[in-house]
């Protein structure tokens, strides 16, 4: 008994500490500005991580690439994504790498996250208002990024007293824009000591014409120049070019060209400016800083290109500060002391070894040639395989594939071997297809699943991939071979025959109704008759002359009689569905289905105005009953908005626009209401089967309607908001 006791508790104390592990653990979602491999936002990365790496912080990095895209639509995708996404994963913090992630974080916080708090590093200048327009003042804390802009100006003129022209340098970008008030501080406070050029819109072949040439007592300051006058991306490597290839000294802001050209200055460590944002970030999670802060980095080191300072004459121990230089020169001896020592260590052995890497080389070339003639033969066999093969190693490097493979992800074969499929397409950038096919290059998923890719037509494409494991006893090597068979065709096949069913299944249904309906017309039919025959009777079988008022009376009885009997037979033709295509006048289909709902819409104080536009040609050939029934379930959902609205008093009349024109060989109806219109998120799923956003709806009818108007007739629909409501739209093709 005093064991089981023992053990409970030793359970209960295992289970706590686990508890706290867990609660201990943070998750951070660091949102970079720019794409993986530029250099700037890379190094302030590593730094962070370089702070994180031994802490219990899991960190998730998501680019948003807006060097290269920057669109509106490009973020609102990007949005719907991080949106999905976030969903499924909360995060601790929210950290926005420079200017691009910061201003998105703060524009679609309320939509992509609930509570988390916001740290920015990278960026110059802090609004306090713009956090402010979010409600997010409580929220949001940062590392601003401080530029000696005046200081590194003030080292030039100092290491070159001489001075007569400095050339500053400043894209237009937005960092551009926020390094623009301290750049032109520092030239007002000069006082016009030496001549001044600030270069805001060029591009990078008219800089380096204009630097390609020396001229004493010059010199450029080189902030950035990432796009030119024209919008277009320049690499750091093209910049490193520029800077190398000045004839003049250059002098940066920070660390990214110390080694690549630039002369050097008072700059900006950025390793270290991802270092100090991973402090914060470390005193944020654990509540050590009390948020929300704003500070500024203000470290600086002094550093020189020896190549550089040689080049140009310069003398930076007068500027009396602790400086280092990069790419300095060192001897033979220095540079490669270690290796010299351990060769002499070595060397009674180096012969034994050469002779036996002579005998290896022997033996592996002797084995190559077989391996080759094998090679050649599979390649041969594997290229007449009409279906993408592709086959990795057990660690997921490739070892080949057959050419149906390469034209299947559009990019040439991998030629460098020990490369993994995931890198060679990102260097490709080829993401969709990288991120469609990373489950199966990872093998994470087993055989039998299937993928959608786009082709380079624009069609969509379906793959059967299944994946085999293998294991060669030769050289002792196994992995995994990889099989993508095309059932495009199949699918299709599939699709449109589970349409066709569908359409079936509603004609069949659609019959039933007209069948049941024509049994009670033709019930309703002989009472309507003894009414009128009964009335009639009353009136002429009494004696004497006919009273005019009893005679008005017998009339109206037969109007109606008569009024009731048309809409009968009105109701019961167009319940019935077509059994074939036939040629038929759009206008004259708009008035008759408009005649089945008139008095309804008349009772709720509905307008319809159904507009023709001059010489329109209105025959087309398809399913008159089905295209009314659709023009039908358009218009009552329309009346069906209108009248929710005049409940809430958001309008007093209600109004219904049926335009009919010819656009080219079409004819286009479009059926506008002020109705409030769809909401915006779910425009894009109203014709999605069994989608419905009524409380009693069953999400069949817009359905149907785009499958008789698509599928059967051949013709489009589409939805859309206007201003006061929503817009149906169709287009058939006219008949020849």
């Amino acid at each position: 008994m005093k064991f089981k006791v023992f053990l409970f508790l030793i359970s209960l104390i295992l289970l706590s500490n686990i508890n706290l592990f867990a609660e201990n653990k943070k998750d951070i979602l660091i949102i970079n500005s720019y794409h993986r491999g530029f250099q700037w936002s890379d190094d302030v990365l590593n730094g962070i991580e370089k702070v994180l790496y031994e802490t219990k912080t899991n960190s998730t990095v998501w680019y948003m690439d807006s060097k290269r895209i920057s669109s509106s639509k490009y973020y609102k995708e990007l949005k719907d994504l991080y949106k999905l996404q976030l969903s499924k994963h909360p995060y601790d913090l929210i950290v926005a790498i420079d200017k691009f992630a910061y201003e998105f974080t703060l524009q679609h916080y309320n939509e992509l996250f609930i509570d988390e708090p916001v740290y920015f590093v990278g960026i110059e200048q802090f609004y306090p208002e713009e956090v402010k327009k979010h409600n997010l003042q409580k929220k949001v804390s940062g590392l601003l990024e401080e530029r000696a802009i005046s200081d590194t100006i003030k080292l030039i003129s100092k290491l070159m007293p001489k001075l007569k022209k400095l050339y500053i340098i400043n894209d237009k970008s937005e960092n551009g824009d926020d390094t623009d008030p301290f750049i032109k501080s520092a030239i007002n406070s000069l006082k016009n000591r030496f001549e001044i050029e600030y270069i805001r819109s060029s591009t990078l072949n008219d800089l380096k014409n204009k630097f390609s040439k020396f001229v004493p007592n010059e010199a450029v300051f080189f902030i950035r120049f990432y796009n030119n006058k024209t919008g277009h991306l320049y690499m750091n490597s093209e910049i490193a070019e520029m800077i190398d290839a000045s004839k003049i000294p250059v002098f940066s802001t920070d660390t990214l060209f110390i080694e690549k050209g630039s002369t050097g200055g008072k700059l900006v460590p950025i390793d270290k400016l991802g270092i100090k944002a991973g402090k914060d970030i470390l005193g944020i999670l654990d509540k050590s800083l009390q948020t929300p802060f704003i500070h500024t980095a203000r470290d600086f080191e002094y550093m020189f290109d020896f190549e550089k300072i040689k080049e140009f004459n310069l003398h930076p121990d007068i500027l009396r500060v602790d400086y280092e230089y990069v790419n300095s020169p060192m001897n033979f001896l220095d540079k490669y002391r270690d290796f010299v020592d351990f060769v002499f260590m070595i060397s009674p052995f180096l012969l034994f070894l050469i002779l036996g890497l002579i005998h290896n080389l022997y033996l592996r070339i002797k084995s190559a040639k077989l391996l080759k003639q094998r090679m050649a033969f599979d390649k041969v066999l594997l290229d007449s395989v009409k279906a993408p093969i592709v086959w990795q190693d057990d660690k997921g490097v490739i070892v080949d594939s057959n050419a149906k493979f390469c034209d299947f992800i559009d990019l040439p074969c991998p030629k460098v071997k020990g490369k993994k499929l995931k890198d060679y397409i990102k260097k490709e950038k080829s993401h969709t297809i990288s991120k469609t096919l990373a489950p199966f290059i990872n093998k994470e998923q087993s055989s039998g699943n299937e993928i959608v890719i786009k082709g380079s037509d624009d069609k969509e494409y379906t793959y059967l991939i299944n994946q085999t494991n293998y294991n060669e006893n030769i050289f002792k090597t196994k992995g995994t071979v990889t099989v993508f068979t095309d059932i495009t065709k199949e699918k299709q096949a599939l699709k449109e025959k589970r349409k066709h069913q569908e359409f079936v299944i509603q004609q069949s249904k659609l019959a039933e109704i007209g069948e049941v309906f024509s049994s009670i017309a033709h019930q309703w039919k002989s009472p309507l008759v003894e009414i009128a025959t009964i009335a009639q009777e009353k009136l002429y079988s009494q004696e004497g002359e006919i009273n005019e008022e009893d005679d008005k009376f017998v009339n109206d009885i037969m109007f109606q009689v008569k009024y009731m009997t048309e809409t009968i037979n009105s109701f019961q033709k167009f319940i019935m569905p077509s059994t074939q295509k036939i040629v038929f006048d759009i206008n004259e289909s708009v008035e008759e289905m408009l005649q089945i709902v008139r008095h309804n819409i008349k009772y709720n104080y509905i307008d319809v105005k159904v507009t023709v536009e001059p010489n329109t040609n209105l025959m087309i050939l398809g399913y008159k009953n089905e295209l009314m029934q659709t023009l039908l379930n358009i218009v009552n959902n329309s009346k069906e908005s209108i009248i929710k609205q005049k409940s809430k008093d958001l309008i007093s009349q209600g109004i219904i626009n049926i335009n009919i024109k010819n656009i080219g060989n079409k004819v286009q109806i479009e059926i506008e209401d002020n109705g409030g219109g769809i909401p915006q998120k779910y425009i894009e799923q109203i014709f999605e089967p069994y989608f419905t956003t009524k409380k009693d709806g069953h999400g069949i009818g817009l359905y149907m309607a785009k499958l008789i108007i698509e599928d059967k007739i051949g013709g489009t629909i589409t939805a859309s908001n206007t201003n006061e409501g929503a817009k149906f739209t169709i287009q058939l093709e006219l008949t020849k």
